[in-house]
C-alpha cells in the first residue's frame, strides 16, 4: 500500500514521503497513529505544494540570515566589566551579555543560543565570538572586554 507520511517513522521516512508498506502496518499502525495517510492524487498534490511553500520559506529565511550575517561580521560589541589588578573579571561574560548587546547595536533581536561561547569569559580582552544565525552561516563578532571604571 502508497503511503504519505506526515510524521518522521523510524526505519521508513521522514514527513512529505511517499513510502510503499504492507498493507497491514498502514492500516493498522501507521494511519491509526496519524502517522501517515493513504496516497491518492489529492494527498500528493497537497505534499508537493507544502514541500515547495516549505523551500520558498526556507529560501527567503537563507537570504535574510545572509544579510544579517554579513551586518554582523564587521560588528565589534564592547563590554564593560569590574575586573581584578590582574585583569580577572570578578563575574563572567556569557553568551547572552553578548546577544544582548549585540541586538542593542544592531536593532535586531539575536537570540543567546545562537551566540556559541565555548565558556564564558572572565578575563579582559578582544575575543572572536562566532553566532549561529544558519547551518552555513556563522560570522563572527569581535567582542571586547574592558575594566569598567
Amino acid at each position: 500500500m502508497k503511503v504519505l507520511l506526515t510524521q518522521a517513522v523510524k526505519n521508513v521516512g521522514k514527513p512529505g514521503d511517499v513510502k510503499d508498506v504492507a498493507d497491514g502496518f498502514a492500516r493498522n499502525f501507521l494511519i491509526p497513529r496519524g502517522m501517515a495517510t493513504i496516497a491518492t492524487a489529492g494527498t500528493l498534490k497537497e505534499a508537493e505544494a507544502h514541500r515547495q511553500a516549505e523551500a520558498r520559506r526556507e529560501e527567503k529565511n537563507t537570504a535574510q540570515n545572509q544579510a544579517l550575517g554579513q551586518r554582523i561580521e564587521g560588528t565589534t560589541v564592547t563590554l564593560r566589566a569590574k575586573s581584578g589588578p590582574q585583569g580577572r573579571l570578578y563575574g563572567a561574560i556569557t553568551a547572552a551579555d553578548v546577544a544582548t548587546a549585540l541586538s542593542e547595536q544592531l536593532g535586531q533581536q539575536i537570540d543567546r543560543r545562537r551566540v556559541e561561547l565555548e565558556e564564558p569569559i572572565r578575563q579582559l580582552g578582544e575575543y572572536k565570538v562566532p553566532v549561529r544565525l544558519a547551518r552555513d552561516v556563522v560570522p563572527q563578532v569581535s567582542v571586547t572586554v574592558e575594566q569598567e571604571s
